[in-house]
């Protein structure tokens, strides 16, 4: 599932344990550090010795046998585990949500994860019917600790160690359209060509090239109204069409032409036509209505071309379906990096909310990821679905702190 636009905390706690070596510990870390980052083949090794030589300091490993992904020792190293009860903002978050998406996650950890710690987390919980708010709390205080997450290396303006990442946002669109072409819908959105089929990772004719050649007639699925609106939903992954007799029609991500993707935001800025902190959603779209004739270009600077299949679901509140195959939930679903974050995993985040200031201090759920999503404390927070939800992830681009929620070892 792509991703979009970019989410700030300003939790500068770095976890550093209290103990009185702490100050050789951290030259310790440093140097550990700096041996991954230029020795990254020597990990396992450098990570054998600290066990060795620093017994008290627990270091965090978490395997998906699905992927084959490892949190790597150095997000957390040296830092301890945390009770929840600790973390900034636990005891405010309602939890509204909380059950229900995490028994998505089980869906998928359950038939993928079985021989991962968080299975048996997930096990325990079919034993748990219609928790309370409180009784949800005191099933992740019993069965999971906190590990806070920091930067594994130098990434998007945070340094190496830093406890603070990048937070982005994205949504849902809702489009109106009709499944035939009209004077009012001109603007198609298509599925995966049938003839690429035999070689998906073939690289494809840009966008401009698909949409001036003809090669994509006959493979649309729905007719929009909006060339920039279809355009983010293509950036997005994902979305719902509004057809005229009020019917809900439900697309999800279904491939590309395999050409690298670029910012339409970027090319306004290089045309000096946006500023860097101009360069939103919104205003993307407002220099689009007060542009026609530019439109063309703006949408062509990026290569990229995204097709959509149509996807079944049992209500039209439901989310869209994430990278596991379930349902995502506003406001409780995270994408990440699953090289550090195993999929489903528990994560708890500490940002605030782009338009109004006000924190954001809840748990959440790693049931997403994207090529733009990368590193070790970095998450793309789902708003939720429609204009609302849109308007919020247009603006998210806030620093944020990351604590991965570890199943307790029994």
């Amino acid at each position: 599932m792509n991703k979009a636009i970019p989410a700030s905390a300003t939790n500068k706690r770095m976890g550093y344990s209290s103990n009185k070596s702490a100050s050789i510990g951290d030259l310790l870390l440093k140097l550990i550090n700096e041996l991954f980052r230029k020795h990254r083949k020597y990990a396992f090794l450098i990570s054998s010795i600290l066990l060795i030589s620093c017994a008290h300091r627990e270091p965090s490993v978490v395997k998906s046998s699905q992927n084959n992904s490892t949190v790597s020792d150095v997000a957390v190293l040296m830092h301890e585990s945390t009770n929840l009860s600790s973390l900034p903002g636990w005891n405010n978050d309602s939890m509204e949500d909380v059950w229900v998406t995490w028994q998505k996650s089980c869906n998928y950890i359950q038939k993928a994860m079985k021989h991962s710690p968080l299975y048996t987390a997930c096990i325990a919980a079919t034993h748990v019917k219609n928790p309370t708010n409180t009784e949800i709390k005191q099933y992740f205080e019993n069965h999971f600790q906190a590990m806070p997450l920091h930067q594994v290396e130098p990434t998007q303006g945070y340094a190496q160690g830093s406890s603070l990442g990048l937070i982005t946002g994205y949504y849902e669109p809702i489009l109106k359209g009709s499944l035939t072409r009209t004077r009012h819908y001109q603007i198609p959105l298509h599925q995966y060509p049938t003839g690429w089929q035999s070689d998906q990772k073939l690289m494809r004719p840009t966008r401009a090239e698909l949409l001036q050649s003809g090669k994509l007639k006959g493979s649309e699925l729905v007719w929009v109204n909006d060339p920039v609106a279809a355009a983010f939903m293509q950036i997005q992954g994902s979305g719902k069409i509004q057809l005229e007799n009020g019917k809900i029609l439900r697309l999800g991500f279904a491939g590309t032409n395999n050409q690298s993707y670029a910012s339409i935001g970027n090319w306004l800025i290089q045309q000096k036509e946006l500023t860097a902190s101009q360069a939103s959603m919104q205003n993307i779209a407002a220099w689009a209505r007060s542009h026609p004739e530019r439109v063309s270009d703006l949408l062509n600077a990026n290569p990229r071309y995204v097709f959509f299949r149509v996807l079944q679901s049992k209500s039209n509140e439901e989310g869209p379906i994430g990278a596991l195959n379930e349902p995502l939930t506003a406001q409780r679903s995270i994408a990440v990096d699953w090289q550090y974050i195993p999929k489903g995993s528990p994560v708890f985040l500490s940002t605030s909310d782009p338009k109004t200031g006000k924190k954001i201090e809840r748990l959440v759920f790693a049931q997403d990821t994207g090529n733009a999503i990368v590193g070790s404390v970095r998450a793309d927070f789902y708003w939720g679905s429609g204009d609302a939800a849109g308007e919020k992830a247009g603006m998210t681009k806030q620093s944020g702190s990351m604590w991965l929620l570890k199943p307790k070892i029994k």
